[in-house]
């Protein structure tokens, strides 16, 4: 199974939430990494995304369909966030999907898949990272197959 991780773009601050909208660089991140992930993503790719704004307007840079899921919301539950999208057996929405969420619980999701347990790591505003649970010589693996930052598109393109 694909799981990315797509943290929204730079965001307004605001004194409520989930109406904050994206500033125009969040958007300019946000079609950047569109475009990157609209490249490189695997097929059959299911979009889900945060009921906040600013993860709808980040997903909506897509130009694809996408299903809004409450498990998803700030400061949402790591375990929550994993069996909302299937992990790791793509049992939910098959075997690609892209989570668009909030920090810290998209840098939670990486550390746990990644090192085994939740810590406080960071994602990037805009940014994606891209996993894929395997199977090699009859055992599971975990591959981290791409982080990649809206900043570094141009470069890596």
């Amino acid at each position: 199974m694909d799981l990315l991780l797509w943290r929204h773009a730079e965001a307004e601050d605001g004194p409520v939430d989930l109406k904050r909208r994206l500033t125009p660089r969040g958007e300019k991140q946000a079609a950047a990494m569109a475009k990157w992930i609209k490249a490189h993503a695997p097929k059959g790719l299911r979009v889900l995304a945060s009921p906040a704004v600013r993860t709808q307007q980040t997903a909506t840079a897509l130009e694809m369909p996408f299903e809004t899921l409450n498990a998803l919301k700030p400061n949402a539950n790591v375990a929550d966030v994993l069996a909302a999208c299937g992990w790791p057996d793509g049992s939910t929405y098959g075997n690609a999907v892209l989570v668009v969420g909030h920090q810290p619980t998209l840098g939670r999701i990486a550390a746990l898949l990644l090192g085994g347990h939740e810590a406080e790591w960071s994602i990037k505003k805009g940014a994606v990272w891209w996993l894929t649970k395997r199977v090699r010589q009859s055992k599971g693996q975990l591959v981290l197959r791409c982080v990649i930052a809206p900043d570094l598109i141009d470069s890596a393109t």
